[in-house]
């Protein structure tokens, strides 16, 4: 099987876990608040980060050499976490990602005063067109707006500075500190908030919030084997499968269908999406290439990004084009 076939099957692999993932937080936000369900999420990942930590020996400290970047990318990713989960339990899967996916135009508009990038024509069409399919999906004035969906677009804002920070700033900071600090702060905020929303959990949902953080693992190790594997404009796309599962799990699960705007929308701001990244792709087109080398899921703080233990590792710089937040 060629590298990049068997990439792409770690890529599907990887999402559909993510997106199983969703449908765990989606069910278990049916009872309980967004801020236990992170908490925990975050508290049950520190074993399996700290498995994962414990092969990093580099002869460093924690202390960030960017602390005010350092600070506000994990304020963004706390803010995506909340908002994300919020969003995944009260909108229909489906038309959630179809307003995550929104992210790569996103990244795109926020390298431009923060990496100096320069966007062309060709992704300025690309990007007005994926702005035009988030309003087709939204239908503002047609169909109510809530604060799910208010939710849902916080969080691709909040994801994709996030991830523009890192491209910023990366270079010069331990991978560590951008996995731990926001763990951590998620702990301390969450655990602050915790004792006004907490809900005992039963056993079985005490179980479903540590599968939350066994699936978020595993994809992020399919998503590793994938950029290891093959090159990422290749793994990059394999994020958009994710509205396959969420109409299937959708249906299956929740009754879920989604509507006429919600496909057409989402297929103008994936193929938007796909035309970035295969822009980027091409080398002489852009320097920075700000999404193809941003990691494709939204980080939440919630669980590993697998870019860190990419670029610790020291993968080859073709493989490295997207280091994948998980």
């Amino acid at each position: 099987m060629h590298a990049n076939t068997k990439a792409a099957f770690f890529g599907l692999l990887a999402f559909g876990l993510f997106s199983t993932h969703d449908v765990v937080v989606k069910y278990l936000g049916g009872t309980y608040s967004t801020f236990q369900i992170v908490f925990f999420s975050v508290l049950l990942g520190f074993p399996l980060a700290t498995l994962m930590l414990m092969h990093d020996n580099t002869d460093a400290n924690l202390r960030p050499r960017h602390p005010g970047w350092t600070a506000t990318r994990t304020f963004a990713v706390m803010v995506t976490g909340a908002c994300g989960f919020y969003a995944v339990t009260t909108l229909p899967l489906a038309q959630f990602y179809a307003i995550i996916f929104a992210m790569p135009l996103v990244i795109t508009l926020l390298s431009i005063p923060l990496l100096g990038e320069k966007v062309g024509i060709h992704r300025a069409i690309a990007v007005l067109a994926g702005l035009i399919g988030v309003l087709i999906v939204l239908r503002p004035g047609a169909a109510e707006l809530t604060l799910g969906h208010a939710a849902a677009l916080i969080a691709a804002f909040s994801g994709a500075l996030a991830s523009v920070i890192v491209r910023k700033v990366g270079h010069a900071e331990r991978s560590v500190v951008f996995l731990l600090y926001p763990m951590v702060a998620n702990v301390i905020v969450m655990g602050a908030i915790l004792p006004f929303v907490y809900i005992p959990p039963s056993g079985i949902d005490f179980a479903a919030q540590a599968a939350v953080a066994v699936l978020a693992f595993c994809a992020t190790l399919g998503v590793i084997a994938a950029y290891k594997t093959g090159e990422a404009v290749i793994v990059a796309p394999m994020q958009y499968s994710q509205i396959l599962w969420a109409t299937f799990y959708g249906m299956i699960f929740f009754g879920e269908r989604p509507d006429l705007p919600t496909i057409v929308g989402a297929g103008v701001i994936i193929s938007s999406g796909i035309y970035i990244l295969m822009r980027e792709s091409r080398t002489s087109s852009v320097s920075n290439r700000p999404v193809l080398r941003t990691r494709t899921r939204h980080e939440t703080g919630t669980f590993l990004r697998a870019g860190s233990f990419l670029r610790r590792n020291g993968e080859p710089a073709k493989k490295l084009d997207n280091p994948t937040k998980g």
